[in-house]
């Protein structure tokens, strides 16, 4: 489930980037078109932009931090655990095969 997570979390940040980079583009195309109404709108529609953008990248360096520290995590119990953490692997490993032989 946690790896559907991540996957789920990196289609999210591809995909807002994908809309970010959209609405850029209509912003840019606009430029010279309407009054001051659409130049107001245009301009919140910036701001809105630049706050999300900025939020993302926050949201983008945690999970990068989270992610550095689980590896590391990860990696201090393998090396004090070796049996278990083959053991573990191995069950997962005949759990995967027994599914996909069910097919």
């Amino acid at each position: 489930m946690e790896i559907l997570n991540d996957i789920s979390k990196d289609q999210l940040i591809t995909d807002f980037k994908v809309a970010v980079t959209d609405a850029e583009a209509l912003l840019k195309a606009t430029v010279n078109t309407g009054g001051e109404k659409v130049a107001g709108i245009r301009a919140k529609a910036e701001e809105s932009l630049a706050i999300a953008k900025a939020r993302m990248a926050d949201a983008q360096t945690v999970m990068l931090a989270k992610t550095k520290e689980a590896a590391k995590v990860t990696d201090a119990y393998v090396h004090e655990n070796p049996w278990r953490s083959v053991g573990f692997a191995a069950s997962i490993g005949v759990v995967i095969g027994l599914l996909i032989g069910r097919r």
